[in-house]
């Protein structure tokens, strides 16, 4: 199966460095959650008389750094199986100070074979990154404790609540989103974190891995006119975000990107081949996954 080359040894210095300097600022942005949000500004102060922020900080850093990892090895693993020429995983380190980073990636090297191989990559990083995600989320909730509602005071990060987890803050903590608020555990934040990214990663436009699957599945013709809807939509909707309008920038994001391949996706050597109706069934599983972790408004900051 293996018929590409592996990684260098270039290429697996690269991840490692990236991988660590980007566990440091994740870890970084777990003090804020740990110590408060301008815990940032007086880390030296924080270091030297409250050693133990590190250790909160981690219960932040280390499920979201494990989130980000199964999600590219769920990637990294299809594209060895398949024989296709991939980096290893890429971290994004970022001093943006609610997430420590902007993700990670795989560049991968070459063709995809048939749409089945598309499909299979496509899907394996958002499904193992979600399994991961309900397991950190499921813990986190735990450890996470309710209030009653209070106005929010200016400069409060308020994160948005998919349907999943509303439903697991129900389930574990008898929660009610019309009179409660949940004071989320770092893990918590993380997994939410988790579901912003299987949601981001699903939708069907362009690159995304919700665009390979909808052009294993639909073809390419029909492919690119779903991608034009669905980023229509997605910056609609960040133009409703005044507090803080994540979707549109993600939005022009992908518009600039699509823009530099004509809005189309790449051919796989043999696209006459279909997916099967198997795989046609996961493709709407993965959708219903984009809908459980689908919140209009991700992130507002009072």
């Amino acid at each position: 199966m293996f018929r590409n080359p592996a990684p260098s040894g270039k290429e697996w210095a690269l991840s490692a460095l990236l991988f660590s300097a980007t566990s440091v600022t994740t870890t970084v942005a777990g003090l804020a959650y740990f110590s408060g949000p301008t815990a940032v500004l007086h880390l030296p102060t924080i270091l030297s008389s409250r050693p133990e922020s590190i250790a909160g900080a981690l219960q932040f850093s280390i499920p979201l750094m494990t989130i980000l990892l199964a999600h590219e090895l769920g990637h990294f693993f299809a594209c060895r199986y398949y024989g296709i020429h991939c980096t290893p995983p890429f971290f994004i380190p970022t001093p943006f100070p609610y997430s420590g980073t902007f993700g990670a990636f795989i560049k991968i090297k070459s063709s995809f074979g048939t749409k089945r191989s598309l499909f299979d990559v496509g899907i394996a990083g958002p499904l193992a990154g979600f399994i991961v995600t309900v397991i950190v989320l499921w813990n986190g909730i735990r450890f996470s404790r309710i209030g009653y509602f209070i106005p929010a005071m200016p400069g409060t990060i308020e994160f948005g609540e998919p349907a999943i987890f509303r439903f697991l803050g129900t389930l574990l903590l008898d929660y009610d989103p019309s009179r409660h608020v949940i004071f989320a555990h770092p893990a918590a934040i993380a997994g939410t974190f988790g579901l912003l990214l299987t949601c981001l990663n699903l939708l069907p436009i362009w690159q995304l891995d919700g665009g390979h699957l909808a052009y294993a599945v639909f073809g390419p013709n029909l492919q690119k006119k779903i991608s034009a809807g669905v980023l229509a939509l997605l910056m609609l909707a960040g133009l409703s975000e005044w507090q803080s309008p994540s979707y549109l920038v993600f939005g022009l994001v992908l518009f600039f990107l699509g823009y530099r391949v004509h809005f189309s996706h790449p051919a796989t050597l043999r696209d006459w081949e279909p997916v099967g109706p198997g795989r046609t069934v996961l493709a709407f599983i993965a959708l219903l996954i984009l809908i459980l972790c689908f919140t209009p408004v991700p992130v507002k900051i009072w």
